[in-house]
This record gives structure tokens, sequence and C-alpha cells, in this order.
């Protein structure tokens, strides 16, 4: 059957590309990705099933979906100008995500599809740095975390339970990660640009630390994320990445200074 072999969480800053090539291989960017890439590696992961909030580059006001899966052969990104990236085609994980599409609105999740789609720098940035080559299958699921109104943390943490069910469910013999794709505080645009709320920060930090799960449900209200920045709700994708690890606390979790963002990874083998 598949099996769930490790679980992450990681930020997708665009800049941080050709930051990294500037800063060489002493860059903190490339051994925070490279400690997570590393452990993913470890566990034998084959396909990388990623928690993802789109920049309304795949998806826009229009048609603006709270839950999605994308389900292709292949997709292709970044689907906007990042500097460092290169336009490049990814191998989608096609079969299990039709399974999942099915299965999760079995289980109650009103979970839209699309066939024909395209990813941007919060999918292409952490695979430039975890799967250079970009020949690790992906399966990209979409989480409203930016455009109100939001899901509930509780109903994403709830996702990440029934995504680990169905997985191990699955006939075919397959190790699958999970990626949480998003930074914890974050304000783009306007005059707070780049302004972090540290106390949001040690308040996420410290929950998934103590494996606090109701704590943190609580108190990641959509008001709350929303004072933290304006793409904190970007959280939501590590609150169900975190659900599919049942509460567990990461055997890596590491903030990067100055940043309103963490590295995390969850085992259990």
């Amino acid at each position: 059957m598949a099996h769930l072999v490790a679980a992450a969480g990681v930020p997708h800053p665009p800049r941080f590309p050709e930051l990294a090539r500037r800063q060489g291989a002493d860059s903190e960017i490339l051994r925070l990705y490279g400690e997570v890439g590393r452990q993913l590696r470890q566990a034998g992961a084959e396909v990388l099933l990623i928690l993802d909030s789109d920049h309304f580059n795949t998806f826009f006001l229009n048609n603006f979906p709270t839950f999605a899966i994308g389900v292709a052969p292949l997709t292709a990104g970044p689907n906007e100008p990042v500097p460092g990236l290169e336009r490049t085609a990814v191998p989608v994980a096609e079969e299990m995500g039709n399974t999942l599409w099915h299965q999760l609105v079995r289980a109650g999740f009103d979970l839209a599809v699309t066939q024909e789609f395209e990813v941007d720098h919060s999918i292409m940035v952490p695979l430039h740095f975890l799967t250079p080559s970009f020949d690790l299958p992906i399966l990209p699921l979409f989480v409203n975390g930016l455009l109100p109104p939001l899901p509930s943390a509780r109903r994403c943490y709830q996702l990440g339970q029934a995504l680990r069910h169905i997985l191990e469910s699955l006939p075919a013999d397959t190790g699958v990660a999970l990626l949480a794709s998003g930074s914890i505080s974050l304000e783009v645009g306007g005059p707070l640009a780049g302004r972090i709320d540290h106390q949001w920060m040690d308040t996420v930090l410290s929950c998934l630390s103590r494996g606090a799960v109701e704590e943190l449900l609580n108190q990641a209200t959509a008001e709350r994320m929303r004072r933290a920045g304006n793409v904190s709700g970007e959280l939501l994708n590590w609150i169900a990445v975190w659900g599919a690890t049942a509460g567990r606390t990461p055997t890596f979790l590491q903030p990067q200074a100055g940043y309103g963002h963490a590295f995390a990874v969850w085992r259990w083998d």
C-alpha cells in the first residue's frame, strides 16, 4: 500500500534561488533546504504531495477554490517571473491525484480539481532546492490561505488527517512525503511589507515543538493570521501537514533568523 514516509514544511520566497546563488556554498538558505531534502530522501520519498497556497497565478478572483487538487501527467512553472529559475516541466502523480480527489470528496471535503494548470514560485522555489533535477513526481493540493474567507485551521488539520488515512489505504507500494509550502508571518506589499509578527512566530513554533495541537487550532483564526501579515494564512498548509502526522512534534524545526518562516521535518521511521 502507499505509505506516508515523512512530512516537512518550508518557505518559498521568490528571491531565494538568486540570493542563494550569490551567497554561495555557505548560504544558510542552502543549508536549511539541504537538511530538509536530505531527510526526505533518506525517508524514501517517491512522490511529493505539496500543500500550497497559490498566489493568484494559477487561480484568480473569478475562480479561487478553497481546496483544489491538480491532476495531470505533467505541469510546469514558474508561471510568473522568478529570478534564477527557468521554466521547467515537472511530472505529476496523476493516478494518485485522481484517487485522492474522489476519496476526499467522499470523506466530506468539497475538493475542486484542475486538469490544466501550471504552478508558481510557491511550488517551484522549494523544488529548486529539494529536488533540483525536478524528476520527483509531485501532487499539488491547493489550500486557500490568501483570499477571505479562509478555511478554518481545524478543517485544514482534518484535511491532513484524511489525507493520511486515504494514502495508507491505497494499493500501490509508494513512499509519499507531504510538504507544506508557506510562511508563518509575512506581509507582502504596502507600507508594512516585510514586517514580522515575532510574537505569533513564537506562538506557532512553540505549539509545533510541544505538540500543542488544540492550542494552535484555537489560536490560528483568520483574524489572528491576518494580523501577522496578509499572506500568513499560508500557515494553514503547515497545519494540514501537521494533521497528517497526527500532531507529532517535528524531528527538525528551525526558523531562519530575520524571516517570518521556518524549516521543519517530521519523521516516524
